[in-house]
C-alpha cells in the first residue's frame, strides 16, 4: 500500500470511527485496512435477517496448515513476492439473525490459488502451485463483528465456478460454512454446489459484486460479505473468550 494510500485510508477511519484511541486506529490499519472503508455502523433490526447458507466444506481444507495463516494470502512471513493473482479485499460484519455483532469468532478462508490449485497435498495440479501464495488464513472479529482479508480473486478449476470456502468457529464450535461467490460469473449457472441454493434471498447473500477499489493503480478489487449466523445474541456472547479454532469437518463434496 502506497503512503498516500494508507493516509486516505487512515482519514476515512479517523472520520468513520472517531471514538477510537489513534493506537487501536492504527492496529486495526495493519489488519484490516480496508475493513472500515468498506463497512457501514449496523442500525436497529426490527426484523431477523436472512442467515447465509450452509455449505459443504468440501475436500481442500487444508491437510497441514501454512507456516503464516495471518488475513494477508498475499504475502508469506516477511517475503517481498506477492502470490499472482488480482488483489482483492473481502471484509464483513458477523452477525446474529437479529443484527447484533457478533464478537470474538474466528473466520477462516481457503481458497486455490491463480493456478487453480489449493494447498492441500491432493489437490490437482498440486505441481504448479504458487508457493508465494498463503492459501489459507483467518481473523478475530472485533467488537463490530467486523473481519477482513486481503487475497486474490478466485478462479474457476475444472468443475467449480470461481469461489473462496468460509468457516466461522465461535467458542470453538463450528457455526457456519459457507462459500463466496463471484457476481455474474458464467459458470455459476452449472455449478453443482451453487445450484443447490435455489432460495434468491440465500443466493444473493454468498453470490457477491467485485467491485474495483476506487483510484487503485493496481486494478484492486472489494467485496463486501456479511455473514450471517442462525443464532440469537443470547447464544453468540459470552464475557470472555473462549474456545478456539474448531476441528474440521468431515471430507465431502
Amino acid at each position: 500500500m502506497s503512503n498516500r494510500h494508507q493516509r486516505l485510508v487512515v482519514e476515512h477511519i479517523r472520520d468513520r470511527f472517531p471514538e477510537l484511541p489513534r493506537s487501536t486506529r492504527r492496529c486495526f490499519l495493519r489488519h484490516s485496512a480496508f475493513a472500515a472503508a468498506l463497512l457501514a455502523v449496523p442500525g436497529a433490526f426490527a426484523e431477523e435477517l436472512a442467515t447465509t447458507p450452509q455449505m459443504t466444506e468440501g475436500p481442500f481444507y487444508p491437510d497441514r496448515l501454512p507456516l503464516d495463516t495471518d488475513n494477508d494470502l498475499l504475502i508469506l512471513n516477511d517475503a517481498i513476492t506477492p502470490a499472482v493473482g488480482q488483489i482483492t479485499h473481502v471484509a464483513g460484519r458477523l452477525r446474529s439473525r437479529t443484527g447484533q455483532p457478533v464478537r470474538g469468532a474466528f473466520v477462516e478462508i481457503w481458497q486455490c490459488d491463480n493456478n487453480g490449485s489449493y494447498l492441500h497435498s491432493d489437490s490437482g495440479n498440486r505441481d504448479r502451485y504458487d508457493s508465494n501464495f498463503q492459501g489459507y488464513g483467518r481473523c478475530l472479529t472485533d467488537a463490530a463483528g467486523r473481519y477482513y482479508f486481503r487475497t486474490i480473486k478466485p478462479v474457476p478449476y475444472p468443475g467449480r465456478t470461481p469461489h473462496i470456502h468460509f468457516a466461522v468457529s465461535l467458542h470453538g464450535r463450528r457455526v457456519l460454512t459457507t462459500q463466496l461467490f463471484v457476481e455474474g460469473h458464467p459458470q455459476n449457472a452449472t455449478d453443482g454446489l451453487l445450484r443447490r441454493i435455489t432460495d434468491p434471498v440465500q443466493r444473493a447473500l454468498i453470490i457477491r459484486p467485485f467491485q474495483p477499489l476506487p483510484d487503485s493503480k493496481l486494478d484492486e478489487l472489494t467485496v463486501d460479505f456479511d455473514l450471517i449466523l442462525g443464532l440469537t445474541p443470547d447464544e453468540t456472547q459470552l464475557d470472555r473468550l473462549e474456545g478456539g479454532i474448531a476441528r474440521p469437518q468431515s471430507r465431502r463434496g
